[in-house]
Formats: C-alpha cells, structure tokens, sequence
C-alpha cells in the first residue's frame, strides 16, 4: 500500500525485485491512482475498512502485508485489528507529538500546493539535478542521485489524486495511530524507518515500536521517507525477509 498521492505505481523501483520472490498485490487505494474516491468520509479507519473488504473480496485471508507512509499507517493498523499475516510498515505516519504534527502539516502542505503549482513542469525540473535535489528535499536524503522515472510518478500522484486534500486532513486532524498490545498482531511485525526522514522523523519510530511491542525495527541509514527511492535493494530484501 502507497503513501499520500502516489498510488501503486509508487512501488515500481522495487516491485519486479519483490516478484521475482513473491506473489505481489498492488493496489491503488480509494482516491488514488485508477481507484475511484470513497463516497463518504476519508480516514485512517475508512481506508482500511476499504482494504480490509478487498482482502476479503479476493480470498486472500492472512496475506502478508506492507506499507509505505500513509499505507505503513494502514498496514499497521489492519495488523491492529487482526487482518492478514505477516506485515512490513516503511516510515508509517500517525506517531507524531502535537507539534511534530504541526510541522508535518505546515511543511507538507505547502510543498503539494507547489508541485500542483508545478506541475506541467515536473519533468523537466526532475531532469535536472539541481531543481530536482530543491523539490525533493523533503522526502529524500540524496535527491540529486535519483532519476526522473523513479520519483515523477509520486509526484504526479501527489498533485492530481482526488483524495490527496482529504487523506491530507485525515493524517492531520484525525486521531493519531493506535497500538496493539503484545502477542495480538497476526504474524510478524516489521517497521522500518529511515534515518534522515524528514516527515515522519526518526524519533517517531521509538514510538511505534512502543505501541506496536511485537515488532522488529529496521533502521535505513541514508535514507529519507521513500526507501523505495533511497535504498531499493534494502527495501526489497526487508519487506522479503518480514513477509514469510
């Protein structure tokens, strides 16, 4: 499961590594991607009721899960409430104190107007060193190393998706993520978190693992929000050695 405004596509510098190894599911969440909105509320708990009935739908009980940010928020949350098997969080939200909340909501919010604003021109800016290293700053510990065909994608995602602004007031003003005490969760439990994530900082991990006890925390070094991005090889081989 992606992140906010990306959709599936969000996956493409590790899926084929992740195939070779596994049956993969991507999905594109309700708002994003070719998925249509969801009618009502948009929320933590609605998205996963959401995936929680395609699980069902598909026959695919105890599935193996993983997410990345707003989707590692939903993946923990559907371990939380004993859906599917084993589960991999990357950089999940909804571990924030009320300022780093704050942060997250007055940093981010402008940086999607600007790539909205932007975004004719998104890839000839991410062609280019410099102003890719001054869009991706944020999200990424070494912007300058990636190339246009891993990151336009997410941005595109993030400027055009319909659900973008509600999943936006959803992480910002819904409640933050709950826990699950030890020995409930499904399977295995994994969260990684890179260390210079600079939207979900890396103090929100200790967190995580606090409210998810049964869990194993992966540290990337040299890595931002997206370790799909800033670490592929190591991003695949913990999502593979989590899911069994």
């Amino acid at each position: 499961m992606h992140g906010l405004g990306a959709g599936l596509q969000s996956w493409d510098p590790i899926i084929d590594a992740l195939a070779a190894h596994r049956e993969v599911i991507a999905v594109d969440l309700p708002g994003f991607g070719q998925t249509t909105p969801l009618p009502g509320e948009v929320s933590i708990a609605t998205l996963a009721d959401s995936v929680s009935e395609f699980i069902d739908e598909q026959g695919l009980e105890g599935v193996a899960t993983a997410g990345q940010s707003m989707g590692g928020r939903i993946v923990l949350e559907l371990a939380r409430r004993g859906i599917g098997g084993d589960t991999v969080a990357l950089d999940p939200g909804g571990f924030w104190n009320q300022r780093e909340l704050t942060v997250f909501g007055s940093t981010l919010r402008p940086s999607i107007g600007l790539v909205r604003a932007l975004r004719g021109a998104l890839p000839v800016l991410l062609g280019n060193r410099v102003t890719r290293t001054a869009l991706l700053a944020q999200f990424s510990a070494h912007p300058w190393s990636l190339n246009q065909q891993t990151v336009l994608p997410d941005l595109l995602g993030l400027a055009d998706a319909p659900a973008t602004d509600a999943a936006m007031d959803a992480l910002t003003k819904g409640p933050t993520q709950e826990g699950a005490p030890l020995g409930t969760v499904p399977g295995l439990v994994t969260i990684g978190w890179g260390r210079r994530d600079l939207v979900t900082v890396p103090r929100q991990a200790h967190r995580a693992v606090a409210a998810f006890p049964d869990a194993t925390l992966h540290w990337f070094p040299r890595c931002g929000h997206f370790p799909q991005w800033d670490a592929p090889q190591e991003a695949a081989e913990l999502i593979l050695s989590g899911t069994r």
